[in-house]
């Protein structure tokens, strides 16, 4: 039987409105702005693997002496902005595993995206949440997550073991209950990379993830035997090209290997650039926008 104008219209508004929604939704995971002239890239040096890896130009008389008031240990107030202590606590959240003291910003309930960030040894949340140490780099993550509906965990790992990534896949399955069906990313640093490799190796938390960064961290050789590998999760790596700790050129082979097999994956790689200085130079907001677009 012929459908009347007035349903086919009817269908149609139905149809521009539900696109309109989910536009919205595309939208909501991008994030906005916020001091990317400071925090952004600057020349990127050399391209490879079809643009998946870039070196980028970096020089510690300028990155670190140049941007720090004191180096090392407080940068300049124009990369930091405050208003986000309205927004963050500390809490001891409960985890099948035990309870996980967290450093939190933003909202615990409905985020629009999570990040969870992992120190390496010695550290514990006070390191993921200072806003004046690392460049002020966690200071603009935690703007991110405010300024974009977002939610920002800085953990203390009790160890860099199973228990460890037990508490850590706890804290993933908590904030997808908490804000259903919204991205979580975990990123891990330096020795937290033990805790990535961990949870890529756990079915249920990978599927609970939309995407890892590693930071300086350790190559993972039998990362293909995972459950993220299988899942194909994306994957974006950061690394000093002289780190001393965990070589560059160990992390490219697997980043190659996840590119070979067909998984989303990026690497930026800093010239010249020591073991910390992905903690300080990685800009968040292009790492994110990526995953999340993924």
């Amino acid at each position: 039987m012929p459908q009347s104008t007035v349903h086919c219209l009817r269908r149609l508004v139905l149809a521009a409105a539900f696109a309109a929604l989910a536009a919205q939704d595309a939208a909501a995971l991008t994030l906005k702005p916020w001091k990317d002239e400071l925090f952004g890239y600057g020349r990127i040096i050399e391209t490879a693997d079809d643009g998946a890896l870039r070196v980028v130009d970096y020089e510690e008389m300028r990155d670190i002496n140049g941007r720090d008031q004191i180096p090392e240990r407080r940068v300049k107030s124009a990369y930091v902005s405050t208003a986000v202590k309205k927004a963050q606590r500390n809490l001891t959240v409960d985890t099948p595993a035990g309870p996980l003291d967290v450093a939190m910003t933003g909202k615990e309930e409905g985020a629009a995206f999570t990040v969870i960030f992992i120190h390496g040894r010695g550290g514990d949340r006070r390191l993921g949440n200072n806003d004046w140490n690392f460049g002020g780099n966690f200071n603009r993550i935690k703007n991110l997550a405010l300024q974009n509906g977002g939610v920002y965990y800085a953990p203390s790992v009790p160890s860099f073991d199973d228990k460890g990534a037990a508490h850590v896949s706890g804290l993933i399955l908590r904030a997808r209950a908490l804000s259903p069906d919204r991205p979580v990313i975990l990123a891990c640093a330096s020795m937290g990379s033990f805790i990535c490799a961990r949870v890529a190796r756990d079915a249920t938390a990978v599927k609970n993830l939309a995407g890892m960064v590693l930071m300086g961290g350790a190559a993972d050789g039998d990362y293909a035997r995972t459950a993220a590998f299988k899942a194909k999760l994306p994957v974006f790596f950061t690394h000093g090209d002289s780190d001393s700790v965990y070589a560059a050129n160990d992390q490219i082979a697997v980043f190659r290997k996840l590119r070979k097999a067909g998984i989303p994956t990026r690497f930026v790689l800093f010239q010249t650039g020591g073991h910390g200085t992905p903690v300080r130079m990685t800009d968040w907001r292009e790492t994110l926008n990526w995953l999340l677009a993924q």
